[in-house]
């Protein structure tokens, strides 16, 4: 179902809906429910996710065991005895043993994270195409291609950074600061009232600036997501903008849309930026009074006031590891405000790919859904009436009846719902009143794979993908012979041309074909419908990118391919439809006129003087 049609800026006839959603803002709530769903990714690697706990656990404790050996150094250089100089090297190697492993265990966890992250991105990622292919048209019709494509890139990117370098820093800082806090209680219980009022401060000023950076993240994304969808639109359209000389133009909105993209990068980046330089000032503060305080207590205790064992006793080496310990306290906290911001994109980013995730799907068949088997190819619209908005019907009323092996041809102007009617046919859209039906059966009692696989469809936008001429014919029947496909080609006068290539049918196109001419794509999209075997057939402008002579030589060879299907042609070319069965004229979403090509010139109304004037 996903493919080049569908990501069309304009799908249907009668107008777009709004191709940008509201955005909505990531308050507390939905933050929360943010970080609870990638807390779930992560706990579906549960054994990766634990061995990372222990990794964690044991590197950090091993760091925190070097101020305790460097303070006991200390102490035995400060004894008063003399200096213990086996105590001394006894402490030393251990210290060195301690960071020399917790360095180790911490490359390794680093490690581990990157593979940790770049599963849980690759379930997000497959996750967010895969619920793509699942929705329904209308989503695309109502937004934008560039938006969705940095959902799946650039969204999921920011994901995978925070998961595999913040989470990692969160992990070890929370270890880290109950572990200082643990030996700082155990040195010296006076000196921690000190972080009794700077680490509240801490925690006030975070929560505070949090509040005002969230939705700059968000605001980011959004731009961001805009920005590339106007570059994806104008890169497609880059042949019209040199022909009508708007470059200038078009890279000025560029410019406007760059220069929004980048204040709101900047103004996010800043405000989170500023957090952590906060913190750091308010941490190297607290550190700055456990020295004063540290060395009061030292100098008291040395004075012989503090008996040792009291409270207030305190040695060299205890006012060493108390520092360390503080720094080690302090330090995770300040990398915490640091990458808070990051969290806060990450949460953003995360949240826009979930709000895809959780989009409604296509609505499933119903229970008693039936297949469709031996499709003879009766169609009929019984008082059909469809708009894409409430506000704004596109089609009215419309009955037509297609016995089986019939031709349908369809023709109007521009936004009169020709293609709407395709939409209809295909199931991309349910009708808002009457019904339709093949066979006698309604296309809700049909599965949609059944009633889908009915039709084959030319469209007037090719779309080809990258592989060979092979690969892309066979698309319309998956374990087609070279021979089929020859003839395939043949049928369509495209294998002339392949033949000529220096790979044959081996050549590989690149993506959208976009190394052959549009009327050679339009030929190889034709042989890919001939070669199916579906009983019904949509033909939307299908020629509309050929010469004329190729054209006649193309319906010779539809003549026989349409031959005992029911046929359903939107054309603009008039010479294309003369022998259909039946010629509908659709004007404002309503048909005004049906026939043969001699009934309706013969009553000489809109049919006819389209007609004449394209051949007159």
């Amino acid at each position: 179902m996903l493919n080049k049609g569908t990501f069309s800026t304009n799908a249907h006839s009668g107008g777009n809906p709004n191709k940008h959603t509201p955005v909505q803002k990531l308050n507390r709530k939905s933050a929360k429910g943010v970080f609870l769903r990638l807390c779930g990714y992560v706990l579906r690697q549960w054994p990766l996710f634990l061995l990372a706990i222990a990794l964690t656990l044991v590197s950090n404790q091993l760091s925190l065991l070097g101020p305790e050996y460097s303070g006991n150094a200390i102490d035995a250089i400060a004894a008063t005895d003399g200096v213990d100089f086996d105590a001394v090297w006894d402490n030393v190697i251990r210290m060195l043993i301690c960071y020399v492993c917790s360095a180790i265990f911490s490359y390794v966890l680093a490690v581990l994270m990157i593979h940790l992250s770049q599963r849980i991105v690759y379930t997000m990622r497959k996750q967010l195409f895969e619920k793509l292919n699942t929705l329904p048209v209308n989503y695309f019709d109502t937004h934008a291609v560039g938006d969705t494509i940095s959902r799946i890139s650039y969204d999921i990117d920011t994901v995978n950074s925070s998961l595999s370098h913040d989470l990692v820093q969160v992990m070890t800082s929370l270890y880290t600061v109950i572990g200082s806090l643990i030996f700082m209680w155990q040195i010296s219980k006076p000196m921690i009232l000190i972080f009794a009022f700077t680490v509240p401060i801490s925690i006030l000023f975070t929560r505070y600036r949090s509040k005002k950076v969230r939705p700059l993240f968000q605001e980011r994304s959004r731009k961001l997501g805009e920005l590339n969808g106007y570059a994806e639109e104008m890169l497609s359209g880059c042949r019209t903008i040199y022909a009508y000389g708007r470059e200038d133009e078009i890279c000025d909105r560029f410019n406007r849309r760059n220069t929004d993209a980048m204040r709101s990068y900047y103004r996010a980046e800043y405000y989170g930026g500023t957090l952590g330089p906060s913190v750091n000032f308010i941490n190297n503060l607290s550190i700055s009074l456990v020295t004063i305080f540290g060395g009061i207590l030292y100098m008291y205790s040395q004075s012989g006031a503090a008996l040792a064992g009291s409270v207030f006793f305190i040695t060299l080496g205890g006012v060493s590891k108390f520092v360390q310990y503080s720094r080690k306290f302090a330090g995770p906290i300040n990398e915490f405000a640091n990458i808070l911001h990051e969290f806060q994109s990450a949460f953003s980013a995360a949240e826009r790919v979930f709000r895809v995730i959780d989009e409604a799907p296509e609505p499933v068949d119903t229970t008693d859904a039936q297949d469709l088997p031996d499709v003879r190819g009766e169609v009929q619209f019984d008082g059909v009436s469809f708009g894409y908005t409430p506000e704004k019907q596109i089609l009215h009323d419309i009955s037509i009846s297609a016995e089986p092996g019939k031709t349908i041809a369809i023709v109007g102007p521009t936004g009169a719902g020709k293609t709407t009617i395709i939409n209809l046919l295909m199931r991309f859209y349910d009708t808002n009143a009457g019904g339709i039906f093949i066979d006698g059966k309604r296309i809700e009692q049909i599965k949609r794979k059944d009633l889908r696989l009915a039709y084959t469809m030319v469209l007037q936008d090719t779309w080809l993908f990258h592989g060979t001429i092979f690969e892309n014919i066979v698309y319309g029947k998956e374990h087609a012979t070279m021979e089929e496909v020859r003839a395939a080609a043949h049928a369509a006068r495209i294998d002339t041309y392949i033949e000529s290539l220096p790979d044959g049918y081996d050549t590989v196109l690149s993506d959208d074909g976009i190394n052959i001419s549009k009327g050679q794509k339009q030929l190889i999209t034709i042989a890919r419908a001939i070669l199916s075997d579906a009983p019904m057939l949509i033909l939307d402008e299908a020629t509309s990118n050929v010469d004329s002579r190729t054209e006649i030589k193309i319906q010779e060879a539809m003549g026989e391919l349409m031959r005992g299907k029911t046929c359903f042609i939107i054309a603009h070319r008039l010479s294309t439809i003369q022998t259909a069965d039946c010629i509908l004229v659709l004007q404002n979403g309503t048909i005004t006129e049906q026939g043969t090509h001699d009934e309706l010139m013969q009553k000489g109304g809109f049919y006819s003087t389209l007609y004449n004037s394209q051949f007159h």
